[in-house]
């Protein structure tokens, strides 16, 4: 009994490990490794290579396949781009088998790996920032080796009740029967690195042999699908999308891997001296990583095909303008925050369509209906509110952009919102004018998205329209006095005017916060004593 708790412990420790790692690794280099998977993901085969580094760094498939889902909802990449991504992070989960094959077998470190724990626990308590994160990985980086040493020793009291004839022949109902064991281990774990540990362990005391190991061990790559479907249940459509493609990939590279083990077990016994110390277990966790490779290499070529199949299985919702906002996003406010972001910049993109069908037609204002864009913004409000970053972090900055650009962009939904009953003019001949000259930067910015040129012009046009304000201020008030123009006609192109000016300079902060919320190096902005004036404007009450 004694040794099972051994056992047990040991593999709690191993799974506490692998969580304070992945903590320290991600708050270590969590910012570089999403601004690189973003740069150098163009296509699903470069995808799968940074997918494959970020989760080996990261030793996390998790983690990055939620950043995956977070820049398809940033649009800052397509479904077919974040899928190479899913595929690679199933390549870099199989790099924790290679260092608990590679140094947790072949160097004894038992007496080195309690005094870093130590020396982790002491950089997390006493320091901050870098070095504060480079302890907690320490102390995870020693907490797995400590766990690992612990399944040997409760695996090993077991050597003589636990053989290979206590699980299931080498046959392939028996192999079958190993996966389900596999599929069965995760499930219970959550996590497939701990299942292979165990069995890299298992077949390091000969509890079970080579080839009970590799079927278990792909029972085991399978299972991780499990989690990912329980995820998707009730998630919105990206999310949904996401998991269902892990588990239909997973699937197939499971069945590819099961028709390959016979062959590979052959070669291994003919080629490797497995009676070597840490023979067997580097040649499973080599098992382990090409079945894994060869199904990116198998399905990198159909990744369009995949992911229309993927589509068609989990169809987009119907109503669906904007898409939707993840709720499991929030246990990443990095992740969300990028989800924000592109659901706000979507939306912001409709609202600048519809003013310039406005501007086109000002008599048909039906056109700029903004109902739907209104009810947008109140879900993502309620979304960002419960979104938690650090304070001074890239993400903060993001996120602080995001709420300004909300705040703009409801002052914008609310004056458009309000035009049916507004009493306003757009016959005089400068207000035509300031509207055609803004309606080419509003196409520009539908057609492309804003850019640090167009809120240039942006800018210069808010300014123009302001000036232009205060001169038809004073040119209606001259006109009236002289019983020239009459005074609701007056007011009507005054406040005409200053409703163009004002869209204008929301539309311009807008684009001013949406850029830096949408930037991979987002900076702290700074609000200018006009800008405040300007902001203090009020804007129409609600409909």
């Amino acid at each position: 009994m004694d040794s099972l708790f051994t056992f047990l412990g040991g593999l709690g420790l191993f799974l506490v490990g692998m969580q304070v790692l992945t903590d320290g690794l991600k708050g270590l280099a969590e910012e570089t490794l999403r601004k690189l998977l973003v740069r150098f993901t163009q296509s699903p085969l470069s995808g799968a290579v940074t997918g494959a580094m970020a989760t080996a760094i990261l030793q996390s498939s998790s983690a990055t396949t939620v950043a995956a889902v977070g820049f398809v909802g940033a649009g800052l990449l397509s479904f077919n781009q974040a899928l190479g991504i899913i595929f690679g992070a199933n390549i870099g989960t199989t790099i924790t088998g290679w260092i608990v094959a590679l140094v947790g077998f072949k160097l004894e470190l038992t007496a080195l790996v309690f005094p870093l724990a130590f020396l982790g626990a002491m950089l997390n308590l006493f320091t901050r920032g870098w070095i504060q994160k480079t302890g907690w990985a320490i102390a995870g980086f020693s907490l797995i080796f400590i766990g690992i040493d612990a399944l040997q020793s409760g695996m090993s009291v077991l050597e003589s009740a636990v053989t290979p004839d206590t699980f299931p022949g080498d046959t392939i109902f028996g192999r079958l029967q190993l996966v389900g064991i596999g599929i069965l281990v995760t499930i219970v774990t959550q996590s497939s690195s701990a299942g292979v540990a165990t069995a890299l362990v298992a077949l390091s005391v000969g509890a079970i042999s080579f080839s009970q190991a590799a079927a278990l061990v792909i029972g085991m790559d399978v299972g991780t699908t499990f989690t990912a479907f329980l995820a998707t249940l009730g998630r919105g459509t990206a999310m949904r999308r996401t998991g269902y493609a892990h588990v239909v990939y997973n699937l197939m590279t499971g069945i590819m891997a099961f028709c390959i083990l016979t062959p590979f077990a052959m070669i291994i016994s003919n080629w490797l001296a497995l009676d070597q110390a840490g023979d067997a277990q580097i040649a499973l966790v080599a098992f382990h990583s090409t079945f894994n490779i060869l199904g990116v290499i198998v399905i990198i070529g159909f990744t369009r095909q995949f992911a229309r199949l993927i589509e068609t299985i989990v169809p987009g919702r119907e109503g669906e303008m904007f898409g939707e906002l993840e709720d499991r996003l929030l246990r990443d406010g990095t992740a969300a925050t990028d989800a924000a972001a592109g659901q706000a910049n979507r939306i912001a993109l409709s609202l600048v369509h519809k003013l310039e069908r406005i501007l086109t037609n000002p008599s048909a204002r039906h056109l700029g209906s903004t109902d739907a864009e209104g009810a947008a913004l109140e879900e993502l409000s309620d979304y960002v509110v419960r979104i938690r970053t650090d304070p001074g972090s890239p993400a903060n900055y993001r996120l602080q952009s995001v709420l300004h650009a909300l705040d703009h962009m409801s002052r914008l939904q609310r004056r458009m919102a309000g035009l049916r009953e507004a009493r306003l003019s757009f016959a005089q001949g400068d207000i035509q004018a300031a509207a055609r000259s803004l309606k080419p930067i509003l196409g520009e910015i539908h057609d492309g998205g804003f850019t640090g040129e167009l809120v240039e012009r942006l800018d210069a046009a808010r300014q123009d329209f302001r000036d232009q304000r205060e001169t038809l201020r004073h040119a209606a008030i001259a006109h009236m006095t002289e019983a020239e123009l009459d005074a609701d006609i007056a007011m009507r192109q005054l406040e005409t005017m200053r409703w163009l000016h004002r869209c204008t300079y929301h539309v311009w902060r807008m684009g001013v916060h949406l850029e830096n919320a949408l930037s991979s190096s987002p900076k702290a902005l700074l609000i200018t004593e006009e800008h405040r004036i300007e902001a203090a404007q009020p804007a129409p009450p609600a409909q």
